[in-house]
């Protein structure tokens, strides 16, 4: 493992795929539990209207006094509006309905691709000593996830192991070369990791070489399976490395962890 003290700024990255269902919000969670277990600190930015990563991460409505949406329309600061979740080295933006607002009300200001991008970089974030930040984006290609890609140095991208996986993926490759024209123009892709994977399902095989025969090193090594255990997780308001630790699921997210860590 990688000594934290060598990252001299947090590792900022936007977990996206246009297409619902993927298992974007439960790579999300689960990875940023996979990093706390490795003694990083991890904030969660919940940038989905449905607010499921903070409803994962035990963040009940009550408690989302202030969220992303504060973030991006009002600058609110950010001792207010990160909080602490149950789990050891996680903090949270979380997000409401309220968020699914954004693109109409940001559409008037002239920095609206780069709010998010300024708000991680004000003076104020070197306090938390995060190590990584973790961009859960909605599902699809809206000024929110352009929002995260613009602050982002990587974008790592879930691919369901299912018919058609790849179709979706030349539109999401297209929006981030865009992305590097208008603002980003070192944001790389950090890797795409094949979620839902079933290593006895024909269909799950050919999805993994199709991936691997046309994206090569891009997708990782690490394959996410098909676990009821990583299921269940949402429900109890847990990652599933705190639900079952030793479940297939978990240690599939502590491996796909490692492989992410020794990128840097």
């Amino acid at each position: 493992m990688l000594d934290t003290n060598c990252l001299s700024e947090p590792k900022i990255i936007s977990i996206t795929n246009q297409k619902g269902g993927v298992g974007k919000t439960t790579t999300t969670v689960n990875l940023a539990a996979a990093l706390a277990e490795k003694k990083y600190s991890v904030l969660v930015i919940d940038l989905d209207p449905q607010g499921s990563a903070s409803t994962g991460l035990g963040i009940d409505m009550d408690a989302r006094s202030f969220t992303t949406y504060d973030l991006l329309i009002d600058n609110i600061d950010l001792n207010d509006i990160i909080l602490k979740t149950n789990f050891i080295n996680i903090s949270i933006i979380p997000a409401t309905v309220d968020l699914s607002s954004a693109d109409i009300d940001l559409i008037s200001n002239e920095r609206r691709s780069f709010l998010l991008h300024d708000a991680l970089r004000q003076h104020k974030m070197k306090n938390f000593n995060f190590d990584y930040i973790l961009i859960d984006c909605p599902p699809s290609l809206n000024l929110l996830t352009i929002n995260a890609m613009i602050a982002s140095h990587s974008v790592l991208i879930p691919l369901q192991s299912e018919f058609f996986a790849l179709e979706g993926l030349s539109q999401l490759m297209l929006t981030i070369r865009e992305v590097r024209q208008i603002g980003n123009p070192d944001l790389r892709i950090a890797g795409i990791v094949l979620t839902m994977y079933d290593a006895r399902n024909n269909l799950s095989l050919q999805v993994e070489e199709d991936a691997r025969n046309n994206l090569g090193d891009l997708v990782f090594k690490t394959c996410i399976p098909r676990n009821v255990r990583v299921s269940e997780s949402p429900s109890f308001a847990m990652p599933v490395l705190s639900y079952d630790t030793t479940s297939k699921g978990a240690n599939a997210y502590r491996e796909l962890a490692v492989e992410l860590i020794e990128q840097n």
